[in-house]
């Protein structure tokens, strides 16, 4: 159940029901790859860092301690210990990132393992069988993920491939949320939207996959090396025939900025390593900009990464001890920032939602994207 609360132009909030709780959208999810936020970021912290929804990789978890183990544990909310909503995608970007190490058939993708080598086979209904035996809230079809450069023949080939393996992704989750011993036999599938950076297949794979009136809707394959500009370009293009009753995702995005201009095109759901992955290498957000607490004018800096945050790091912690830490490659100098960037992240979601409701997003985001270019001139 998809209910929007509010709207401004195509920017949309709205309350979408799951057996895990209610997601308020726009949201952004908290990306922990193998069941775990890198950082030392422990399930309790994303509660005190206003984690909404955790993303899960599905690749990754089959081939390290492996799904089945999981499932035999409870499934990945048990696991993990996490009791609020999980996203799993497909394992689909792999094909992608992975190009060294894959073959692609119309039965699926047949893999090495970049751990240890071993031969791995992964088609739609693999896909969903293991996202089935995680447990997770929402499972992502399984796709391929077309480079952005690729010929237009090798992306219409690809992108009618991936509607293919739609059909099959759904069937298998039927059933496989028919059978007895199915943890949640309530899990949802969002289909995904290929076609590169040619608006035109993009637009026709959205009306093929609208047909098949899945539980949401996803457009993948940006953010892997074409420019914004060509990005928000397939977004003004593509949600239009997206369905207006769905969430509609925008994967692997992204920065503070992509996120506010996809909001104001109609996205709902969004994912990224960076406050992640910037945080380890001590690049913290603030409403300023990013800021790289390894630089040497914060070494006597008693302030909060950011005055005002309400985050757990900038409750008690200063610029320069984060520094020191991370001089001193101490664990708790990458923990730190990940907390305050992912809490910067989670609030920015939250005060979106409540512009949009209140019917001042517009004004919002030209605040915050002024704030974000502060840091640019100084």
């Amino acid at each position: 159940m998809y209910k929007i609360v509010g709207q401004e132009g195509a920017a949309k909030a709205a309350d979408f029901e799951t057996i895990h709780g209610t997601i308020q959208t726009p949201v952004f999810m908290n990306v922990g790859t193998v069941a775990a936020i890198k950082g030392a970021v422990s399930t309790m912290d994303l509660k005190q860092v206003k984690t909404k929804v955790e993303l899960s990789n599905t690749y990754h978890l089959h081939v390290r301690t492996g799904d089945e183990t999981i499932k035999k544990l409870g499934g990945l909310h048990k696991f993990m210990n996490w009791d609020q909503p999980i996203l799993t995608d497909s394992g689909g970007f792999q094909v992608f990132s992975l190009s060294g190490l894959r073959k692609i058939k119309e039965e699926g993708v047949y893999f090495n393992s970049h751990i240890d080598g071993r031969k791995i086979f992964m088609g739609p209904e693999e896909s969903m069988q293991i996202q089935s035996n995680l447990a997770s809230t929402i499972a992502m079809a399984f796709d391929e993920c077309p480079s952005s450069t690729a010929e237009r023949e090798y992306i219409e080939q690809s992108v009618a491939r991936t509607t293919r393996w739609l059909a099959r992704c759904k069937e298998e989750m039927a059933k496989l949320n028919g059978l007895a011993d199915t943890i949640n036999k309530e899990q949802m599938l969002f289909g995904i939207n290929q076609g590169a950076i040619m608006p035109d297949i993009r637009i026709e794979h959205a009306k093929e996959i609208t047909e098949m009136n899945l539980d949401g809707y996803a457009v993948g394959g940006l953010a892997v090396g074409e420019s914004h500009e060509e990005m928000y370009h397939v977004l003004d293009e593509v949600v239009p025939y997206l369905p207006k009753d769905k969430p509609t995702y925008l994967m692997g995005v992204g920065t503070p900025t992509n996120i506010l201009e996809a909001v104001e095109r109609g996205v709902d759901f969004f994912d990224c390593v960076y406050p992640t992955r910037n945080g380890r290498h001590g690049h913290v957000y603030t409403n300023a900009g990013k800021l790289n607490l390894f630089n040497a004018k914060y070494e006597l800096d008693d302030r909060p990464i950011e005055e005002g945050c309400q985050c757990p790091v900038c409750q008690h912690y200063s610029r320069a001890y984060i520094r020191h830490l991370l001089k001193a490659k101490e664990m708790l100098g990458m923990r730190l920032p990940v907390l305050h960037n992912l809490y910067f992240y989670n609030n920015m979601m939250e005060e979106i939602r409540a512009a949009i409701i209140e019917g001042r997003y517009s004004e919002y985001k030209k605040t915050k994207l002024a704030g974000f270019a502060e840091n640019d001139k100084k």
